[in-house]
């Protein structure tokens, strides 16, 4: 057994409070409060009622989630709300947030994405990451084990910008074709900065970029990985 306070204060080393973007203030660190001492640590992308009852039917003691089950200030406790918490608090369970800290962090999301994608000489852009490499779209969908939807022309990829999640601002990826990038890979891009990129973009999904990092950091502690993917399909 180890002192909750003991794996926090070893968790804001990894990622500093300070890194988070504003608007994370209140929405990272300890979100969930539950036993003070803690043997069994879990990881997830999403605090989903599904990685819930897995946690809780592994014996969690610690739950550590890239995205808050809390975005909004509560003023009653309802609903979907109130059965989340109703199973953490129930089973003692302490639900501990890195979202945009653990991002920026080195060994972080886009450290952790880097990485998989066997980026060199890894320097960041104001939001995420830029590198060299030998890959194509297609080795990168490869990589990350799902599609991407390409937005311009490309071929052999030496130099590769990204930002985990949903990172296509405007001004980055201006910032990535003045820092040499041949691409752009990001998450949820809209029609409109896709119509004036510089460079190509390579779209994925918000889920395949993050997950990553948070079952790498369950790998190198020996901690459990709880995935919960969401469900996608296309209609004809």
């Amino acid at each position: 057994m180890t002192h909750r306070n003991l794996i926090i204060h070893d968790l804001e080393i990894l990622a500093p409070l300070e890194l988070a973007e504003p608007f994370d203030q209140g929405r990272i660190g300890l979100i969930v409060e539950g036993k003070e001492e803690v043997e069994i640590i879990c990881t997830c992308l999403d605090v989903t009622p599904a990685v819930v009852r897995e946690a809780v039917f592994r014996g969690a003691d610690l739950l550590v989630a890239h995205h808050t089950p809390i975005w909004h200030p509560l003023t009653s406790i309802r609903g979907d709300d109130a059965g989340l918490l109703r199973d953490l608090l129930g089973a003692g369970i302490n639900v501990y947030v890195m979202h945009t800290n653990y991002d920026r962090a080195t060994g972080g999301v886009n450290h952790c994405l880097a990485g998989l994608l066997g980026l060199g000489s890894v320097m960041p852009l104001s939001m995420g990451l830029i590198g060299d490499c030998h890959l194509t779209a297609s080795t990168i969908a490869g990589h990350l084990g799902t599609s991407l939807r390409v937005w311009g022309e490309t071929g052999e990829i030496r130099r590769l910008a990204l930002v985990g999640g949903s990172g296509f601002d405007p001004l980055v990826i201006r910032e990535a074709a003045a820092a040499g990038a041949d691409a752009f890979l990001s998450a949820e891009l809209k029609h409109s900065v896709a119509r004036s990129a510089p460079i190509p973009l390579l779209e994925s999904t918000h889920y395949d970029l993050e997950a990553p990092a948070m079952r790498i950091l369950a790998g190198k502690n020996g901690w459990i990985y709880l995935d919960d993917p969401p469900c996608l399909s296309m209609i004809p």
